[in-house]
C-alpha cells in the first residue's frame, strides 16, 4: 500500500482545542504507517513550530508555510522563499508606520523589534519564546513567511502595493501573514505527487479550515473534520466525525486505510 499518502492539518484535525492529540489519532497513524501508507503533515506553520508534533507521531514528511517549504523523508523537495527586495520595501514602509515585523525561516523566528508588546501578545501561543532580535535577518537567510503587525484599517496600503507579489492573511486583529502570491497546501501536495510519481486518486487529505480548502480539493479524496468550517466541508468528498470523536480513526477506517 505504499503507493498512497495521507496529509493531515494540525489544529482542529490532529490536535483538539486543548492542543492535544487524541489517543485514537496516535494509534490510527501508527497503524497507517504499519500498513505502508505514507503520512505527512500539512500546515501553515513553520517547521520549528510543530517539531514536537512530528516527534510525537514520528512523521518525517510535511508541507509547511502553506506550501512554501516541503520536506519528504527529511529531505527538502520544494521551497519558495520570499523576495528579499520586496521584503526590504515592505520593511521600509512598515518602519515609517511603526508596524513591527517577524521573519520566519525553517528553523527560527526573528524580529526587527525587540521586546515589542504587540508581538508578545500575538505570538505567545505560537512560539516557544519571543523572536530573536535580528533586523535584516532576511538579507542573509531565506525567509518563507513574514508576520506584519498592524490593525485592519492600515493593511490596505500593503495589500494594494504588493498585488501579484504577496498574499496577506489576517489571523489576529493586530497581525497578518505575508506569503508568496498563490501559495497553498495544494502546491505542497503537488510537489509530493511529482516526487513520488503519484496519481491524485492515491492522495488523501484531512482538514477543517479555510486554508485547507485547496488541499481538500487537490487530493483525490478530501476528508473534512466534523468540527470543521462549512466551507471546508463543502470542498470535501467526505465528512468524518470531530477530532474529539475519533474523527481521524473513523475517516481512515471508512476508506479502508486502516
Amino acid at each position: 500500500m505504499n503507493d498512497k499518502i495521507v496529509f493531515f492539518d494540525i489544529d482542529g484535525t490532529l490536535v483538539n482545542d486543548e492542543k492535544k492529540i487524541p489517543d485514537s489519532t496516535k494509534e490510527s497513524i501508527a497503524q497507517l504507517k504499519k500498513n505502508g501508507v505514507h503520512v505527512a503533515i500539512a500546515t501553515g506553520r513553520g517547521p520549528f513550530m510543530f517539531e514536537p508534533i512530528r516527534e510525537e507521531l514520528e512523521v518525517d514528511s510535511f508541507v509547511s508555510f502553506n506550501g512554501s517549504y516541503v520536506v519528504f523523508k527529511d529531505e527538502v523537495i520544494h521551497k519558495t522563499p520570499l523576495s528579499r527586495e520586496a521584503i526590504l520595501k515592505i520593511e521600509e514602509e512598515a518602519d515609517k508606520a511603526g508596524h513591527p515585523l517577524v521573519y520566519l525561516d525553517h528553523e527560527r523566528a526573528t524580529s526587527n523589534a525587540d521586546n515589542h508588546e504587540i508581538i508578545k501578545n500575538c505570538t505567545f501561543n505560537l512560539m516557544p519564546s519571543y523572536p530573536v532580535f535580528h533586523p535584516g535577518f532576511y538579507k542573509e537567510n531565506e525567509v518563507y513567511q513574514v508576520l506584519l503587525f498592524c490593525q485592519e484599517q492600515h493593511e490596505h496600503v500593503y495589500r494594494d502595493g504588493y498585488k501579484g507579489t504577496f498574499d496577506f492573511i489576517r489571523w489576529h486583529e493586530n497581525a497578518l501573514d505575508i506569503l508568496p502570491t498563490g501559495g497553498s497546501k495544494a502546491k505542497g501536495i503537488q510537489a509530493f505527487m511529482n516526487q513520488m510519481n503519484m496519481k491524485p486518486e492515491n492522495v488523501y487529505a484531512f482538514g477543517d479550515a479555510l486554508n485547507d480548502i485547496e488541499m481538500l480539493t487537490a487530493a483525490g479524496t478530501g476528508i473534512a473534520m466534523g468540527n470543521g468550517l462549512k466551507e471546508a466541508k463543502d470542498a470535501a468528498d467526505y465528512i468524518t466525525k470531530s477530532v474529539d470523536e475519533d474523527g481521524i480513526y473513523h475517516g481512515l477506517k471508512h476508506f479502508g486505510l486502516i
